[in-house]
């Protein structure tokens, strides 16, 4: 169905093209072309064009001087450093979070989003999986009472929620994601910090080749040769 939104709420606006990016109706290098999304949301070119610029800022859209806007397309190199910077940012917020004297509100906190996961995985919802793994570790990052730090990895979640959402909808069944999120919270409440970092960082390697390859299947089909899948019907 499509979604009729005022001309002036081009934060709405976002969020509905980030939608379509994330869910894959919108493939890696698709072009978004204005006139198109304005049939679909009933709108002004206006509010679209400054959707765009948005989701241009969160890394989810490229312009490209003369063509327009298009859904980011990563090389596999760019998609590697996302997810190393990723491993390092969680890694870190789990040796901050681990300094508190007491880690028992944090473990507490923990078992709510790991429980969270292992719900979301019994049920296949692959995007519950992703909020809650991203929940447990944005809760470790806020801890910390570090500001900066929360933020920059909320930043990176966003920006790489297209890629994990290609791997949750082809590997969930298989996804060891919990396994992971499980053994950080043993380690931390026996405080055993390097134990909970590594446990991140090798998750992470194990499902780079994933994503990568999910991300390369998503990305084959040129762009200008698929019909719009985002206008009406």
């Amino acid at each position: 169905m499509d979604v009729k939104a005022p001309a002036t709420i081009p934060y709405f606006l976002q969020e509905q093209i980030r939608e379509l990016i994330v869910d894959g109706s919108i493939r890696p290098g698709q072009p978004l072309r204005e006139q198109e999304l304005e049939q679909r949301f009933g709108t002004s070119r206006s509010p679209i064009r400054e959707a765009l610029r948005l989701l241009e800022l969160s890394g989810l859209v490229a312009h490209i001087q003369r063509k327009g806007f298009r859904v980011t397309l990563y090389t596999e190199a760019q998609i590697r450093h996302l997810y190393q910077l990723r491993a390092e940012l969680e890694a870190y917020c789990i040796r901050q979070a681990a300094e508190a004297a007491d880690l028992a509100p944090l473990l507490a906190e923990l078992r709510v989003h790991d429980a969270a996961i292992g719900a979301a995985l019994a049920s296949g919802d692959g995007r519950a999986a992703i909020a809650s793994a991203c929940a447990f570790y944005l809760a470790a990052a806020r801890s910390t009472g570090n500001t900066p730090l929360a933020g920059m990895l909320s930043k990176l979640y966003e920006q790489i929620e297209p890629l994990r959402y290609l791997l949750a909808r082809q590997a969930l069944p298989f996804s060891g994601i919990q396994a992971c999120t499980g053994g950080v919270i043993e380690a931390l409440a026996g405080r055993d910090v390097e134990r909970a970092a590594n446990l991140t960082r090798s998750y992470l390697a194990d499902v780079l080749p994933s994503v990568v390859e999910a991300y390369r299947h998503a990305s084959l089909q040129d762009a200008e040769e698929l019909a719009p899948r985002y206008g009406r019907a």
